[in-house]
């Protein structure tokens, strides 16, 4: 959620400590992971509500750095541009979510948790879980469309030929 591995991992130390200091508050009639997830998504939101700098080009240089060597093991240099426009544009898109649809796509759809876990970290209402990754869903869907992704497009964007054009 904050797309940020030092961050990430400075939250995850801070999440553990809180866990281990608020032990004894942990229900046994909830999971425990849930707990710990639910501590974990309560330091993240404290996180960026704080004000940050924007990043630095050296940092878009690593991160795409990153997403080219996840690309390696493609067959084709085609493939590997298709691949990593599209994991950039489909990025942009769940950026642009509302926060609160971007947590629920988040822990569904990267941490792999159940509707029911989503609603306990959260402190949710399923049917609102429900609604929100529906809602999330569709807007992700019209904002690749218009970006140039999807079935009803005829042909998928294959190269940025300069900033904000497509081939």
């Amino acid at each position: 959620m904050v797309r940020d591995t030092a961050a990430a991992e400075d939250l995850a130390q801070e999440t553990f400590v809180k866990v281990f200091t608020r032990l004894s508050t942990y229900d046994s009639g909830h999971k425990f992971s849930s707990w710990i997830f639910k501590i974990a998504h309560n330091a993240t939101v404290d996180f960026l509500r704080q004000p940050r700098p924007p990043m630095s080009s050296l940092d878009d240089e690593q991160e795409s750095a990153g997403k080219q060597a996840l690309d390696a093991a493609t067959p084709s240099p085609l493939a590997a541009a298709e691949r990593t426009e599209l994991a950039e544009a489909l990025d942009a898109a769940i950026d642009r979510l509302r926060p609160e649809y971007r947590q629920v796509v988040i822990l569904r759809y990267q941490e792999e948790f159940s509707y029911e876990e989503i609603a306990e970290v959260l402190n949710l209402p399923l049917g609102t879980v429900k609604s929100y990754l529906h809602r999330a869903r569709t807007e992700l869907a019209e904002t690749m469309r218009a970006a140039g992704w999807g079935p009803d497009c005829n042909a998928a964007p294959l190269l940025s030929v300069g900033k904000g054009e497509r081939s």
